[in-house]
């Protein structure tokens, strides 16, 4: 696939079915160039043979969520201001009605049992600030007074000033009467003029003060939500759970700090059991590297443990959970897959779906299972597991990326120097070769490659590259010791890995030419390219994206930075320099493309921009690309027509420092 063939990743989102298993709705979204946005609309499939329609006609529709009695659908949509509100539509379509009309748009939601109230979360901004005041510039705004450690987040800006809060408005009938203009009219002196009215209800705030909230679970007449406080002094990553009253008469709280447990993902059983994803942080509450997400339940005595911290790992992004009877599903991921299992109370495990998939989400009624998933061929597909019988796909998507033309990698297991095992894939041209070879090094680092459709990788096949990628140790996927192998170690196995494996990757296929090699990677692969081509010289270009270059500034800049790299790097400042790679920069001598985002605030542009200046001042070959209005997540979600551009700048580099030989 060509860099423009983006259009043709269509993802699946997380699914809802009715009760009775009749039918099942989700969302589907991709990149639109033209439109230089996210596009996608909500989708309706009848249960079990049938073929699945376009329900809604929005630009970006997305999150639908049934009503308990199946007739209503509750999403997201882009209001005129382009702020995600709440819309009910009925399930067989129809016009959608507004629901909410919150200043900065909604966040997390959900219907109560009865279906009559929706609750959800959005952000408060404080008065002046975020066009509270018509006509106020943001930079005529108040200054803003910092007394915690955290004060903004990546792919949203200060915090402070906006905390989230948890609301409930009555759900709108979808026969209701319209709201019209009101017309021009002379009124009586000291008479107030008409205002539209866009939604038929108020929301009503149910929490209040300077901490935010996350997640929505209606248990009884009481919300379940997360609790999130600016820490004064040091970073805390316990999140007590709550219960707020419905009716605002107060909150009790459920789980507090000294259980220890970073908590998301709650979601309430038909018999009133609390379950929860949960991680073990540690007593003082930053022991997250690698940490092991599982599935929890909230007894009359506390937290229990469900899942095995050493064997299952629910900490993929959009991890869930759906009640299912006594039981739970989950995703758990592991070497580069994420499974769909079904857990019991006691802890006994099933596979639900497996293999070649990513699971992203998952819903459930008696004896049918919906799951979207992600294959090596599909950005994004709908399964169905009805009964005992194999999981069917209900849906086409990946026609499209088909037809672009894409290549299945090739999975790889090599042998470390030390003898341990490195996982990972080699994906080529046809033909015989010999071709130039990129190393890939993803980002996290307790993250990983998987076997899902990966355009950062198609497009270089494409262009006529070989690529190398592995998910060496410091990755997800691989267990907790895997994982935690790099903490106050980085720099040294899991360099080794990612060298390991390209020479053993390139010495077990003639079609890979070993003396033409290129390396790139983004976030921690950017830290990871750092310090390879600081310590291993035979590159002929390297790109260093979005990295994590000097755990020293990251620090005091970055949304993390109060304690990533305490727990990565350590705070010993012999050690951080024995992992930092502007420390090593000076002996780096490969031609460097360094690429970041003006608003990247998990990995500022500081970093960028200080390595880019030390390899210049040191004689090396370096350019820089910045991307404006971009954030963190530029390669995944950004706007569509930088990220062709971003596409375009990485072919041209290699075109320039590794060009593809031309068949004579």
């Amino acid at each position: 696939m060509r860099a423009e063939d983006i259009e043709a990743l269509i993802a699946v989102g997380r699914p809802t079915i009715a009760r009775d298993g009749s039918f099942a709705v989700f969302a589907m979204s991709r990149p639109d160039i033209a439109a230089n946005s996210n596009v996608g609309q909500l989708w309706r499939v009848d249960l079990p043979d049938g073929t699945p329609r376009r329900l809604t006609r929005g630009k970006a529709d997305g999150s639908p969520r049934l009503s308990p009695d199946g007739a209503r659908i509750a999403f997201t949509r882009l209001d005129a201001k382009g702020r995600p509100q709440l819309f009910v539509v009925d399930a067989t379509g129809g016009e959608p009605v507004q629901a909410t009309d919150a200043p900065l748009g909604v966040g997390d939601f959900d219907w109560s049992p009865d279906g009559t109230v929706l609750g959800f979360t959005a952000r408060v901004p404080e008065k002046g600030r975020y066009g509270t005041v018509e006509g106020l510039d943001p930079n005529a705004e108040s200054p803003r007074r910092i007394t915690g450690v955290r004060w903004h987040a990546n792919g949203l800006g200060y915090i402070a000033d906006r905390p989230a809060h948890v609301f409930v408005v009555a759900a709108p009938q979808t026969d209701s009467e319209p709201f019209y203009e009101p017309a021009p009219a002379v009124i009586a002196e000291g008479d107030e003029p008409p205002k539209k009215r866009i939604v038929a209800h108020e929301a009503t705030q149910l929490t209040h003060g300077d901490r935010s909230h996350s997640g929505i679970a209606f248990s009884g007449d009481e919300i379940l939500t997360t609790v999130d406080e600016i820490e004064r002094e040091r970073r805390d990553l316990r999140s007590p759970l709550i219960a707020v009253r419905t009716d605002g008469s107060g909150e009790r709280e459920l789980i507090g700090r000294d259980a220890n447990l970073g908590i998301g993902g709650v979601a309430v059983a038909d018999d009133g059991t609390i379950a929860f994803l949960g991680d073990d942080v540690g007593p003082e509450g930053v022991d997250f590297v690698a940490p092991i997400t599982s599935l929890w339940v909230l007894e009359a005595d506390g937290p229990r443990r469900v899942t095995d911290a050493e064997t299952v790992d629910l900490g993929e992004v959009g991890s869930h959970i759906t009640p299912l009877g006594e039981d739970f599903l989950v995703q758990d991921r592991t070497r580069g897959r994420v499974r769909l299992l079904r857990v019991t109370r006691a802890g006994a495990v099933t596979e639900v779906l497996g293999g070649d998939v990513e699971v992203g989400g998952h819903d459930a009624a008696g004896d049918r299972i919906v799951a979207a998933a992600a294959t090596p061929d599909s950005y994004g597909e709908l399964f169905l597991i009805d009964g005992g019988a194999a999981p069917r796909v209900l849906t086409a998507f990946g026609a499209r990326a088909a037809a672009a033309g894409i290549v299945a990698p090739t999975e790889l297991s090599v042998d470390a120097r030390d003898g341990y095992p490195v996982h990972g894939w080699v994906a080529k041209p046809e033909g015989e070769g010999p071709f130039p070879v990129i190393l890939q090094i993803h980002g996290g680092p307790y993250a990983s490659y998987g076997v899902h459709l990966f355009d950062e990788t198609q497009v270089l096949v494409d262009a006529g590259y070989a690529v190398v990628y592995c998910n060496p140790r410091g990755s997800a996927g691989y267990g907790r010791e895997h994982g935690r192998s790099i903490r106050q170690a980085m720099g040294t196995v899991d360099f080794t890995d990612v060298i390991d494996f390209l020479d053993g990757a390139v010495a077990a296929d003639s079609a890979l030419d070993g003396d033409r090699l290129g390396v790139m990677g983004g976030s921690y692969g950017g830290y990871l390219t750092a310090w390879v081509i600081a310590h291993d010289h035979r590159f002929a270009g390297a790109i260093v994206e979005r990295g994590f270059l000097d755990p020293t500034s990251f620090q005091g800049t970055s949304d993390i930075g109060s304690f990533f790299g305490d727990e990565y790097v350590g705070t010993d400042p012999d050690a951080i320099a024995r992992q930092s790679p502007l420390a090593v920069v000076d002996q780096v001598r490969t031609p460097t493309l360094v690429m970041h985002s003006e608003l990247d605030f998990r990995c500022p542009l500081e970093q960028a921009t200080r390595y880019y200046s030390a390899l210049v001042r040191n004689g090396v070959d370096a350019e820089l690309l910045v991307f404006p209005g971009e954030n963190h997540e530029l390669s995944r979600s950004g706007q569509p027509r930088h990220r062709i551009e971003r596409f375009a700048a990485i072919l041209d580099w290699w075109a320039r420092r590794l060009p593809v030989k031309t068949p004579s």
